[in-house]
């Protein structure tokens, strides 16, 4: 049953299970590329995947820096959006 009170179609089953797949693709990536911002003392975790969007928070040395929305653009979304194409944008959250 879902949260309604009524039971699951295997539309809403097959769902569930593209998003954690696609949630698990993304979070593959952010491994991949999570060195390089550490390197620069900062970091990133995921927060959530909705609807194709990507939650990021940036941490450590990314929070406040001038530079965390060309990282955030020119460097996570294009990794992203390039490894896993049903991701439609990528933002940071706080």
């Amino acid at each position: 049953m879902d949260n309604r009170g009524s039971m699951m179609d295997d539309h809403d089953i097959d769902s569930i299970y593209s998003e954690k797949a696609l949630r698990d693709r993304v979070i593959d990536v952010l491994d991949e590329i999570r060195p390089a911002i550490q390197m620069d003392g900062g970091d990133v975790e995921l927060v959530d995947v909705v609807d194709g969007v990507v939650q990021v928070r940036l941490l450590g040395a990314c929070r406040g820096c001038p530079m965390s929305q060309a990282t955030l653009s020119s460097g996570i979304e294009d990794v992203i959006k390039r490894k896993v194409p049903e991701v439609i944008r990528v933002e940071a959250v706080p």
